[in-house]
């Protein structure tokens, strides 16, 4: 059913909706039996609340009938992630210690959504606390792959992936510490963008300060998610770095012509991130379709020396300040790589703290001066296809084995150092059907010209229109 509902753009459902074409009624249930059909399948939406959904979108029909201005995103479902906090419904982490936990407020983002039009579904499945891009924890068990079942959906944001996958919804929310919003796109061939630290403030939050992990956008396509982006961007007094653009700029026409843009090619970061043959054959055939787009694609890569040990250092810091508690008085239930995690924070030196600073700010720098011969950088979003389901981590990357959960995700933690922003868009499927993704990388703050760019090649390639065959309940 090439019209059904549940495949329609969000921009197109909400260009419907304000037309009155369709009734935000309408819109829910079709998403709510996309649901009934498809997640027992996936296990990508984990709480749900059908009644509060239905009830809020007759709201919504009825304030376009009074003639009352609708905001962006009116009427459209979203169901959040499972470590955004939703007031009054279970927001778990997880974690078999916040498995009844209902909170009294909703995350900054959450509000901004709503308030913006969108309609609570309810909650998408992570990793134990966010920490992985593989979606599973003993609460809610595994997220799959709504591509290959038996596969990873990625994560930490996989279950909202692979609920925007598979017609579950018209649009996510994540977050992106090493890769949660950018690997589970890839692996899920949808688009999710890391923006700038500050672009999308967040609050509540226990390091106000932190850059580390941002808020972002997910959708089926780079204008659906610069439509979120919009609703999520823009300052908030309680957010000490945002940024002072409101996210209105980002509701604008993303055609742009490409002619002329200078792009580098990495395959593998400067031979810190090697990729797999499959991941490199898809990615390196898209080559041609930049420069058919008139761009001038190069083999460079800036210098990223320290990159890998500053991003475990910030990491481990992270963890310490974020979950040490619990590790004092739950530590059996945590599970054992956010244990380690936690202790690998408790170890860190005065002296580990500053050489990662200081190596950030070299980095950060070194991508100014990169960005001034280069508009983009490209590179693959995952070393790896998506890898059995059953597996806590891929053993090897490109012949070599992993020794940790960490050591796979290379090609996006990398990035998430820089203070820049990184979009993965569809790149391509290999002969076993698997998606692959492809990462546009900006200067800092260039989140815009991002966007543009993976919407000049999306539109010239179309990879994201394959939909998944599902079996139905």
């Amino acid at each position: 059913m090439p019209d059904a509902l549940h495949q329609l753009d969000a921009t197109d459902l909400a260009a419907r909706l304000r037309r009155r074409d369709l009734s935000a009624r309408e819109v829910v249930q079709a998403h709510l039996d996309r649901i009934e059909q498809v997640n027992p399948a996936v296990n990508a939406i984990v709480t749900l609340d059908p009644e509060g959904a239905l009830a809020a979108a007759a709201r919504a029909d009825e304030r376009l009938v009074r003639g009352a201005a609708v905001p962006p995103l009116h009427g459209l479902p979203i169901a959040f992630k499972d470590t955004h906090l939703t007031r009054g419904m279970r927001t778990t982490h997880g974690s078999p210690l916040f498995a009844d936990h209902i909170p009294g407020e909703d995350d900054l983002l959450v509000e901004r959504l709503q308030r913006a039009g969108a309609i609570r579904l309810g909650k998408t499945n992570v990793p134990e606390f966010a920490a992985g891009s593989h979606t599973f924890n003993p609460v809610f068990g595994t997220t799959r792959n709504p591509y290959d079942t038996t596969r990873s959906a990625g994560g930490s944001s996989g279950g909202a992936a692979a609920a925007l996958a598979a017609g579950m919804q018209p649009l996510a929310d994540g977050s992106d510490m090493g890769g949660s919003l950018r690997n589970p796109a890839s692996f899920c061939n949808v688009v999710g963008l890391r923006p700038t630290p500050g672009r999308v403030p967040r609050h509540p939050g226990g390091n106000l300060w932190d850059t580390l992990s941002v808020p972002g956008p997910m959708g089926r396509t780079v204008a659906d998610t610069a439509l979120l982006l919009s609703a999520m961007a823009g300052p908030d007094p309680r957010c000490p770095i945002g940024l002072e653009t409101p996210g209105e700029a980002f509701r604008v026409p993303l055609d742009r012509e490409s002619r002329g843009l200078r792009i580098a090619w990495t395959p593998d970061f400067g031979g810190r991130a090697p990729a797999d043959p499959d991941v490199l054959a898809v990615l390196e055939a898209q080559l041609g379709v930049l420069e058919e787009l008139g761009c001038r694609v190069d083999s460079a890569c800036p210098d990223l020396t320290g990159a890998d040990e500053t991003f475990r250092t910030l990491r481990a810091h992270s963890f310490d300040l974020a979950l040490g508690g619990l590790l004092d008085s739950d530590r059996q239930a945590l599970k054992p790589s956010i244990v380690q995690n936690i202790e690998q924070g408790r170890r860190l030196t005065v002296a580990d703290l500053n050489t990662a600073t200081a190596t950030r700010s070299r980095l950060y720098l070194g991508m100014l001066d990169f960005f001034s011969r280069y508009d983009l950088l490209l590179a693959p979003v995952s070393q790896v296809t998506p890898f059995d389901a059953e597996l806590e981590y891929p053993r090897e990357v490109a012949g070599r084995p992993t020794h940790s959960y960490l050591d796979w995700m290379r090609s996006a933690y990398l990035v998430s150092v820089l203070g820049v922003p990184a979009l993965s868009v569809p790149a391509g499927f290999t002969p076993g059907g698997l998606p692959v993704g492809l990462q546009f990388i900006g200067a800092p703050r260039a989140d815009l010209a991002v966007l543009r760019a993976g919407h000049a090649y999306e539109s010239a390639t179309r990879h994201g229109r394959r939909r998944p065959d599902l079996p139905t309940a």
